[in-house]
Order: C-alpha cells, then structure tokens, then sequence
C-alpha cells in the first residue's frame, strides 16, 4: 500500500468513527428503515473509501450528506423503475412472465438506460423518448422540440450511442 492509499484509508477511517452514527441516523429518518439506512451509509464511506483522493473537509457532515442524498435518489429512482417494471409484468399472462434471473437482467439494463439518459441533455433525452414511447417522426419531434430534423437526428445518435455504452459497461 503507497503512502497516499494509507493516507486516503486513515482519513476514510477517521471520518467513518467520527461519524458513521451519525450518517445512519440521518438516513434512518429519510428513508424510515434502519436497514435500508444501514446499507446506505455503507454505501457512501465505500464512495468514500474508493474515490481517489478525500478533499480536506471543514464540514464532513456535509461533505456526507451530499454523497448520502445521492445514493438515496438512485435508490428511490431504482424503486421507481423496479415498481414499473413489475406493474408491466403484472399485466403480462402468466406463461410469458420471464423468470426471476430474466427480471433481475432485464431490471438491471433498464436501470443503466436510465442512468445513461439521463447523462444526456434534456432535448436529446426528450427527443429519444418522444421517438421510442411516442413512436412520433423525426419532423414531428423538430417541430416540437424547436430544432431541426438534423438536430434530432444527431440527438437521437447520442441517446443510442449513451444506451448502447450503459449497456457494454454492465456487462
């Protein structure tokens, strides 16, 4: 281990003794589960732990806080998504229902779609969905959106290139 990798454990360290009680407490009272808070607090000193440098830190808890509340949207946000996916499956007759290894791959692709989507500006996002939800014309789209056909067009390359990539980066 170089001395920046100790460095970078004791800090983490120190900052998980200081205020791991704390951290959990916080999201205990925004999530209502200890258990769901417990694993999120995990979750933020392990971003902690493997980012490659802690900055100093005059307010940690905040510091914390900032890492915590992301996580916590990307866990609601995958709720969101997994509670979608499961209502759609509801509707599906039973014999074409995919099995629980299906759902779990398929959930995890619809998740990192999500992700990469929304890395994207908000007209190539928009302009993707109006295409593959609204099944609407690349003209349809400009008028609407304000831009050109070609401008949709290099968006919608940029939403599939971004899909395409969320997809080869999980598997």
């Amino acid at each position: 281990m170089s001395s920046s990798d100790a460095s970078l454990h004791q800090q983490a360290e120190t900052l998980y003794a200081e205020h791991h009680s704390w951290l959990a407490g916080w999201l205990r009272r925004r999530m209502g589960t200890a258990d769901g808070a417990a694993d999120l607090a995990q979750d933020t000193f392990l971003r902690v732990l493997t980012a490659r440098e802690v900055p100093v830190l005059l307010e940690p808890k905040a510091f914390l806080a900032t890492i915590a509340r992301r996580l916590l949207a990307n866990h609601y946000r995958r709720e969101a998504i997994e509670r979608a996916y499961l209502d759609t499956l509801a509707c599906l007759p039973e014999e074409l229902a995919p099995g629980p290894e299906d759902r779990r791959i398929v959930l995890e692709a619809l998740c990192a779609i999500d992700r990469a989507l929304d890395a994207l500006p908000a007209k190539a996002r928009e302009a993707f969905l109006l295409a593959q939800l609204e099944g609407m014309k690349y003209e349809d789209i400009a008028i609407r959106l304000g831009v050109t056909p070609r401008t949709v067009s290099n968006y919608m390359v940029r939403a599939v290139q971004a899909c395409f990539f969320s997809q080869e980066s999980t598997a």
